[in-house]
């Protein structure tokens, strides 16, 4: 690099964050230097996962985005999703699926996004959400490496929140024509 910076400007967890940056700084590092710390560094060769963020509300890998592609965008990270994730961070722990915790956040991540896309799926096509399939979790998890577990305690924690979020979801339907 030629050592040229760009004006950038995000709305990071809600905030906009505005900076002056090298144009290829990855997101990832930006991130970092926010203090989001659940954004983790591992492989830099998008293989892991750890580093998952969701950009305009689809998961990416923020190594392989740099900030000139991130600039004007919003970007979330597992510090804005402490709600949504505190349940199924929950069924991990009693399913035993977070071992040493390092790879948690961008499976977290992913595992968030998979059920917005099941619902808004479902919505379309005016149906109730189902659980996912196997190779619907496999595809999600494909991207996230763990050196724990063989991912069968993090698919039975998938599960169990699926199963939780999606009988809550039939239930406020059923509510909502008995009324």
């Amino acid at each position: 690099m030629s050592g040229k910076t760009m004006d950038i400007s995000i709305n990071l967890n809600g905030k906009r964050v505005a900076a002056s940056v090298s144009p290829d700084l990855s997101l990832l590092a930006f991130v970092r230097a926010q203090g989001c710390k659940s954004v983790k560094c591992a492989c830099e060769t998008t293989n892991c996962g750890l580093c998952t963020v969701w950009l305009d509300g689809q998961a990416v890998l923020s190594c392989a985005v740099p900030m000139a592609r991130a600039n004007g965008h919003a970007v979330m990270t597992l510090e804005g999703l402490q709600a949504e994730s505190a349940d199924f961070a929950r069924c991990m722990a009693e399913e035993g699926a977070e071992q040493c915790g390092f790879c948690s956040p961008g499976l977290i991540m992913n595992v968030l996004s998979m059920e917005r896309e099941i619902r808004e799926r479902a919505a379309a096509a005016g149906e109730e959400p189902q659980m996912p399939s196997d190779e619907e979790m496999d595809s999600y998890l494909a991207g996230n490496l763990c050196r724990c577990t063989g991912y069968t305690s993090q698919r039975r924690a998938i599960r169990r929140y699926m199963a939780s979020r999606f009988a809550a979801c039939a239930q406020a339907v059923v509510a909502g024509q008995e009324e």
